[in-house]
């Protein structure tokens, strides 16, 4: 899941980021409106997450904004004004949640969690190829039952591919599932986790191969028997 957080407070921004990260979210952080909208123009993002008190402006401006140009990411907006009428404006300017300050980072989790369960943006809960199975609400691979043991980039890199059993998934499409915008990246990192992937998988007898094109990018397939 990759997260569009826009947050001006430093502190906030950062502990947001790090309780995401920890549930296997990739996280872009934009501290205005304007990094915002130019971050959102991308529409690479599964949810949005917007504080309403801006430097630049209200956060709810942002998103009329989006849903003229076509954009219907689901958007989670957060704010420390509780009261009805304010819950009620940032729904009607096109908000798909609300929550306010301050909350617990398990019910905002579970907010992500539900928006992404909604008919837009439904998958399917679990997906197999070979012996192995991904649970994608919990973000957890299993061989026959037996927790594979992964990383959270490994997480990432697996879930991309399972997405797209048997077909190439471009090296760019990879790098933009596993990391931020601002991760400071090496030129053999995505090389690095999927060659960590590849190992795991094979030597848990998961029943399927990761392959690549040099260059190119990678695919997952099933082990013919």
């Amino acid at each position: 899941m990759r997260v569009l957080l826009v947050e001006d407070e430093p502190e906030m921004a950062s502990a947001l980021r790090t309780v995401l990260a920890r549930h296997d979210m990739i996280v872009d952080h934009a501290a205005d409106l304007r990094e915002a909208e130019e971050m959102a123009a991308a529409g690479s993002h599964d949810v949005l997450v917007i504080d309403r008190q801006l430097p630049d402006g209200d956060g709810l401006s942002l998103i009329p904004t989006l849903r003229a140009g076509g954009n219907r990411v689901p958007v989670l907006v957060l704010t420390v004004r509780s009261e009805i009428a304010d819950r009620v404006m940032g729904l009607d300017h096109g908000a798909d949640d609300y929550l306010a300050k301050p909350f617990a980072f398990e019910e905002l989790l579970a907010r992500l969690r539900a928006l992404l369960r909604r008919p837009a943006n439904v998958q399917a809960e679990v997906v197999r190829a070979g012996r192995l199975s991904f649970d994608v609400p919990n973000r957890e691979a299993s061989i026959d039952g037996r927790v594979l043991e992964l990383t959270r980039r490994e997480t990432l890199v697996l879930e991309a591919l399972l997405r797209r059993v048997g077909r190439m998934v471009p090296r760019a499409v990879l790098m933009e599932a596993v990391f931020a915008l601002d991760d400071e990246v090496q030129p053999n990192a995505l090389d690095t986790q999927v060659s960590r992937l590849r190992r795991k998988l094979a030597d848990a007898e998961s029943g399927v191969i990761v392959n690549g094109v040099r260059g190119v990018g990678y695919f997952l397939r099933e082990e013919v028997p």
